[in-house]
């Protein structure tokens, strides 16, 4: 009896820890629609309403943001993104964005350390990068790991983890939408 019930719990264990890897790899969304393509959904002005959460899952703020997206005759994208704080607190990110293959990409931001690296599939893209919180102090960066679902009617669902050290410090839920 105790036997089947340790093997029941051990199972159970393995189950839990096993939920606790990495997501599916963005090639899962493969074929799926409509198709994610991040320069096309980055042209032109969009807003976003989104929570940030402690590592709790609590709610910890709300952000907002507006960008616009301006198409270079090279095929890349300039964006200049303002996000604004519950509190009030606003900052710019200058974004500068390439494709580097038919379903990949690559930018850069004034307040990025590196690049940021991203690949869609279907409906989703997938990208991480490094955010700046303190420029020069290497030791103040986190990672941010960002999953985009593309929405029908154009809207995109943005989840954000943010780590340091591989240890998720929040995370950010955003609903991102085309202004008219």
């Amino acid at each position: 009896m105790h036997m089947a019930r340790n093997t029941k719990l051990l199972s159970l264990l393995a189950f839990a820890l096993s939920a606790c890897g990495n997501p599916v790899p963005v090639q899962h969304f493969a074929g799926t629609a409509p198709t994610f393509d991040a320069i096309a959904f980055w042209t032109g002005h969009h807003r976003s309403w989104g929570v940030l959460e402690n590592r709790s899952g609590g709610p910890t703020d709300t952000v907002v943001t507006d960008c616009v997206g301006t198409p270079a005759p090279d095929g890349t994208l300039h964006m200049v993104q303002t996000l604004t704080l519950g509190d009030g607190t606003v900052s710019h990110r200058d974004w500068h964005l390439r494709r580097t293959g038919p379903a990949s990409f690559a930018a850069t931001a004034n307040d990025m350390a590196g690049e940021a690296l991203g690949e869609a599939a279907g409906r989703v893209f997938h990208w991480t990068w490094t955010l700046e919180l303190s420029p020069g102090n290497p030791l103040k960066n986190v990672t941010m790991d960002q999953w985009m679902y593309l929405m029908d009617g154009g809207s995109m669902m943005n989840r954000t983890t943010i780590s340091k050290l591989g240890i998720t410090v929040a995370e950010v839920s955003e609903q991102f939408q085309a202004v008219p």
